[in-house]
């Protein structure tokens, strides 16, 4: 093992570290709870449904459901959003308005339904900078549109989408607007009425700072019966019937939630709380401005993606001449113990559009609340260390 400290620069992916207090709440259920949540009237079958409560109510309020039972616990941000467009186009029929930007946890779903040709699906394209015009997509709109997705935040250039906007275009046409938050939620304040979203997918285990193998699912009232459950069985509840119940959050919740992970989202949410998302969004912005400005300074290094830290999360991909993604990755990594991910990040039509998609991708930094600016300049300087011994073309 290198001797190297570990500049952990991979939070687009998974979160690290986490908050004290979210391995603390993990460690304390494993280890004193242990029980499954609402399967027991005992005492610690009690607590474990409680935990999960405070949980629902923390997620809520973080993104401004008044009602926590709108909040869906799922496995991870990909299943969430296959919840909402399968459940969504279950009975097919109908036209789909997404994007080049989406990650492949949107193209995929939607591809399959379209190759079954059960939907229509217009993707828009997007800027240099990888941003979405909400004109297109009023353009793109059809009587029978039932769905707009779109992502939130790109996990590739960092670029902020115009949702509030893209929102109200979906609402005026009576289509449901999906928001994939999985970049965005915990480090940009969400609200799910100004933003005009009927439902609302994110992993736990990047912004919210949880553990791995949690998702959240937010269900605007009285969208509930456009949605469609994807699995029947047990949820504790309405036990002596053998029909899924209709009540939120049963009807999606089928078998035991993850409650180890559950709790640890709770306390990496209330950890968000404590640090207030102002202050937490100006800190974002503040680090990715020092990267792209070491970035600018470093010969053959090309950022993708909006030039200002304003108009992005803490996501920003480069390409280096001479170098492969995958080759320049591994080098950071072990020669300077620099981690960061390499490749098509799972958004192919963003690197179509990018035109880096033949190059093999790009080299992705993202940045997370617990990186400082020293972490910042040592990947700047070891990124300029290896330009400068690029080979010459």
């Amino acid at each position: 093992m290198s001797t190297l400290r570990r500049i952990y620069l991979d939070n687009a992916a998974t979160s690290w570290p986490k908050p004290e207090a979210v391995y603390q709440a993990v460690d304390t259920y494993q280890r004193e709870i242990g029980a499954a949540a609402g399967r027991g009237a005992y005492a610690e079958g009690i607590a474990a449904r409680d935990a999960v409560d405070a949980t629902r109510h923390a997620v809520a309020k973080w993104i401004g459901a008044g009602d926590p039972r709108r909040i869906i616990f799922t496995l991870n941000g990909t299943d969430s959003l296959n919840i909402a467009i399968h459940g969504v186009l279950a009975s097919g029929g109908g036209h789909v308005v997404t994007s080049v930007a989406e990650h492949n946890s949107v193209l995929r779903p939607l591809a399959a339904l379209q190759d079954a040709g059960r939907i229509q699906v217009t993707r828009v394209g997007c800027d240099a900078a990888g941003i979405v015009d909400p004109e297109v997509v009023q353009k793109a709109m059809r009587p029978h549109t039932r769905l707009v997705a779109l992502v939130h935040a790109s996990n590739v250039t960092g670029a902020v989408q115009p949702a509030a906007a893209v929102g109200r275009i979906a609402r005026a046409h009576g289509a449901l607007f999906l928001l994939d938050a999985a970049q965005s939620l915990g480090e940009m304040a969400i609200d799910v009425d100004e933003l005009s979203v009927d439902l609302l997918a994110a992993p736990g285990h990047k912004g919210l700072l949880g553990p791995l193998g949690t998702g959240i699912l937010y269900i605007r009232p009285a969208t509930e019966d456009r949605v469609a459950s994807l699995r029947q069985g047990g949820t504790g509840s309405f036990s002596d019937r053998d029909r899924q119940p209709d009540d939120l959050p049963d009807k999606y919740e089928s078998g035991n939630l993850n409650v180890p992970g559950i709790v640890g989202l709770g306390a990496g949410v209330r950890w968000l709380a404590e640090q207030g998302i102002a202050s937490l969004h100006a800190r974002a912005i503040e680090l990715t401005r020092l990267l792209l400005d070491g970035l600018s300074t470093v010969k053959g290094v090309r950022v993708h993606g909006p030039a200002s830290a304003e108009s992005r999360v803490g996501v920003v991909s480069v390409t280096l001449e001479g170098y492969d993604p995958q080759e320049l990755a591994a080098t950071l990594d072990t020669a300077f113990r620099v981690q960061v991910r390499a490749g098509l990040h799972c958004a192919p039509l963003m690197h179509r559009a990018l035109a880096t998609r033949a190059l093999g991708g790009t080299v992705r930094f993202s940045l997370g609340p617990m990186n400082a600016e020293e972490d910042v300049e040592a990947a700047v300087a070891a990124l300029a260390e290896i330009a400068a011994q690029a080979p010459v073309p």
